[in-house]
């Protein structure tokens, strides 16, 4: 009977410090849901516990201290998870060290606070990036030009731009949509919120808000940007003080000297582009990549993702994270960059090779940082107006969604410039 009662002691001892220890969410592909498994390391950072990321371990696996209710919300979200002990850690620590390894710890300590630039009449699944931090439960703020030209951009750590346009062009729809009641309302709200401001065309407004966005970002803020507002961001930045919209859009004519006029001094990530004229056409510069030029049909568009030294470089490590390196393509208004048009100063993270094409860059401005992404919806490949949303039940592994994902916890990490 002592025996026994020995034997039950240790045990229940044994168990006790087994649940004691660490709670590991592999981002491999035993994961069973690694967009869920994002939001899982988001609501575990909010709850002020911090949460080890480990690069290139795994996929990119986050490691916690063991809580019961940790556990427990891992098994409500359909997250896989591991129950880890102590002596566990000490060699997954041990294997990450070792000098030989491409991987390293990253502890990310407080959750980011996430502003979506978008209108409040657009719905979650409008874009990618609203769409999957609502399916992976991971809160934000919807702010528009209100709250960017009262100056609240300070209150956020990441702040996200879609499918807008910063030249004041109303998207370039104007061929094809001009007549619909969709397009006359949102020329009526823009140019009802560029006199609320004091500004006569909105283009002038729209290079306010990108005015007060680079200075979020030279502060220490980070921007991430999709489809059309990456590239409308820096033509905005190198057209100031420069006419370069027709007059069905501002009400008088394109400066007729506007392309020598660019200053591409201002801009973030691209040089050297020419303007799109036009105002029927569907693009609004030469960084994109447009369809004729790509030459791939969605059975073979595909981009890969560079690799990074963990220890050297831990910011492009954290933003490609996957446990796929050949991720789909997908188009967009803005799909792909030429790497021609890119600054030398701006990293390259993602590309498709064949056609000379960036696919996801990113740069530091200042204190800050940007990420842009080309493209509309990682799992849509080719986004028509009016189409119904993407249901990520069906895609809860996407490869390229998950490249948004880490740049949404990106800010939680002790940020460090990479080395060059």
């Amino acid at each position: 009977m002592k025996l026994k009662f020995i034997i039950s002691v240790i045990s229940i001892v044994f168990v006790a410090q087994v649940r004691g220890a660490y709670l590991m969410i592999p981002m491999d592909e035993s994961q069973t849901n690694h967009l869920k498994a994002y939001g899982m390391a988001y609501w575990v950072l909010t709850k002020d516990v911090p949460v080890d990321w480990l690069l290139n371990y795994r996929g990119g696996s986050f490691m916690i201290k063991y809580a019961q209710t940790i556990e427990n919300e891992c098994v409500i979200r359909n997250v896989s998870y591991e129950v880890i002990s102590d002596a566990n850690v000490n060699q997954i620590r041990n294997e990450i060290a070792s000098p030989s390894s491409n991987m390293d710890v990253m502890k990310l300590e407080k959750y980011p606070r996430i502003a979506v630039y978008s209108p409040k009449s657009k719905q979650p699944w409008d874009d990618a990036v609203t769409l999957v931090l609502t399916y992976a439960e991971i809160p934000y703020d919807v702010i528009f030009d209100d709250e960017v030209m009262y100056n609240e951009l300070a209150k956020y750590d990441w702040l996200h731009l879609h499918h807008e346009d910063f030249t004041g062009q109303y998207g370039k729809f104007y061929r094809n949509y001009r007549h619909l009641p969709w397009y006359q309302q949102q020329q009526r709200e823009y140019e009802a919120s560029a006199r609320k401001h004091g500004f006569a065309k909105v283009s002038h407004l729209k290079l306010a808000i990108v005015k007060k966005i680079q200075a979020y970002v030279g502060s220490g803020g980070f921007l991430f940007a999709m489809c059309s507002a990456t590239d409308t961001y820096d033509i905005a930045l190198a057209a100031e003080g420069v006419d370069i919209c027709e007059v069905m859009f501002d009400g008088d004519p394109m400066d007729p000297r506007a392309q020598e006029k660019l200053d591409f001094s201002r801009t973030f990530a691209f040089k050297d582009f020419k303007i799109e004229r036009s105002p029927l056409e569907y693009e609004y510069s030469n960084i994109d990549n447009q369809p004729v030029n790509r030459g791939l049909r969605e059975d073979n568009d595909y981009f890969t993702l560079f690799q990074f030294s963990a220890k050297w470089d831990p910011i492009p490590t954290m933003l490609t994270q996957n446990h796929s390196q050949i991720i789909k393509g997908f188009m967009g208004q803005t799909t792909g960059f030429k790497k021609e048009l890119v600054k030398g100063d701006v990293l390259i993270m993602g590309e498709t090779a064949s056609i000379d094409e960036a696919r996801y860059i990113h740069g530091v401005i200042e204190k800050g940082f940007f990420t842009f992404y080309g493209g509309h919806d990682p799992e849509d490949y080719q986004h028509i107006v009016g189409e119904e949303p993407t249901d990520l039940n069906l895609h809860p592994n996407s490869p390229g969604y998950r490249l948004i994902l880490n740049n949404i916890l990106f800010p939680a990490a002790k940020k460090k410039k990479q080395k060059t």
